[in-house]
């Protein structure tokens, strides 16, 4: 089985807020956060540190390996995690 490589797409309702991407234009997700990478490294206000480069409300995304879940939420190294109830 060939996987294909994974791609995204900007979202045209979002155009605005990345002036540098082409709205609605697949292309390699790599590529594409490599450029948004780029853009915020420039950017006079770039997004918090944690965040993801991507948002998946204003990305589509197709192709690559299927995500699976992760059997636990992912901490910081030596924190606990604490049940809640």
């Amino acid at each position: 089985m060939t996987l294909v490589p994974r791609e995204a797409r900007l979202r045209p309702e979002f155009a605005g807020l990345y002036p540098d991407v082409p709205a609605g234009l697949w292309m390699p997700a790599a590529d594409m956060g490599a450029a948004l990478l780029l853009a915020h490294l420039h950017s006079a206000s770039p997004p918090r540190l944690g965040s993801r480069l991507m948002d998946e409300r204003h990305f589509e995304f197709r192709g690559g390996a299927p995500r699976q879940a992760a059997p636990h939420p992912r901490t910081r190294q030596g924190e606990e995690q604490h049940a809640t109830g």
